[in-house]
């Protein structure tokens, strides 16, 4: 086969992939700067950064910590959360969504609770969480630009072995020709690693979301967790035992009935 047929098919076809990959690149590249802005936009709001966290730096106890700090809530040496006078104060709201669901959650009861046990076991705070993290962009989601489909993909192969039995069997006469087959032959190995920077042109090997990741895992604690530690320590470590204990009291966050002895018993 001639030489300039080859090279007149495998040197357009090798631009025209080459060109493909750039416009894959930059549709790449702004639908991932999308995506860190969004995420941007999250670790702006530090109880959203503390979500995905492991306890006890999640945004639940970063919420507790800061209705301390507020005066709007106290806590014992057995972690019960007792609501403060002020806590029903609308002037005094924490300006917040989730402190404000688990301040409501611990006016609804009549007695004091544990933090484990509204995690555990209030519906409402468990909804209004979810509410919540639904302001959050899901992990990691960023699409993939489309690229060519598997039938072209044949085509682009199918064209490369027409070029290479092509030039195995091409026979050039004198340097232009000569010229012609070896740009065929560039062309074919350029489509070679045309298919390895293929995906990565797509987006597909991107690691800027690892580091969005690490932020949000395992950044700087929440600034209300930080706050109570240095300010009152022990009130902070007694928010930790509050987390932990699960199990209701004696009267399960209810008033206690008085029985008919206790009734008639002398004051």
């Amino acid at each position: 086969m001639h030489a300039y047929i080859l090279a007149g098919v495998a040197v357009p076809v090798t631009a025209a992939l080459y060109g493909l990959n750039g416009v894959l690149r930059r549709r790449a590249a702004l639908r991932h700067r999308r995506a860190l802005d969004r995420w941007a936009a999250v670790l702006a709001d530090p109880y959203q950064a503390a979500a995905g966290r492991w306890w006890p730096g999640d945004a639940v106890q970063a919420a507790a910590a800061r209705l301390v700090l507020d005066g709007l809530v106290t806590v014992n040496h057995r972690g019960n959360l007792i609501p403060a006078p002020a806590a029903t104060d609308p002037a005094r709201s924490p300006g917040h969504p989730l402190p404000e669901a688990l301040l409501a959650a611990l006016l609804r009861r009549s007695a004091p609770a544990t933090l484990g046990g509204i995690v555990l076991r209030d519906t409402e705070f468990e909804a209004a969480r979810r509410q919540f993290l639904k302001a959050r962009p899901e992990l990691l989601s960023v699409d993939e630009p489309v690229g060519p489909t598997r039938l072209v993909l044949y085509l682009v192969m199918a064209e490369m072995l027409f070029c290479v039995f092509g030039l195995m069997s091409a026979r050039p006469d004198g340097d232009a020709e000569w010229t012609a087959a070896w740009a065929a032959w560039a062309g074919v190995i350029a489509q070679i690693f045309w298919f390895s920077g293929y995906d990565l042109a797509r987006g597909a090997g991107w690691k800027g979301d690892a580091d969005v990741v690490a932020a949000t895992h395992h950044g700087s604690p929440h600034p209300a967790l930080q706050a109570l530690d240095v300010r009152d320590p022990e009130a902070f470590r007694r928010l930790r035992v509050s987390r932990l204990r699960t199990r209701r009291g004696r009267n399960r966050g209810r008033p206690r009935r008085r029985t008919p002895a206790e009734s008639g018993a002398p004051q």
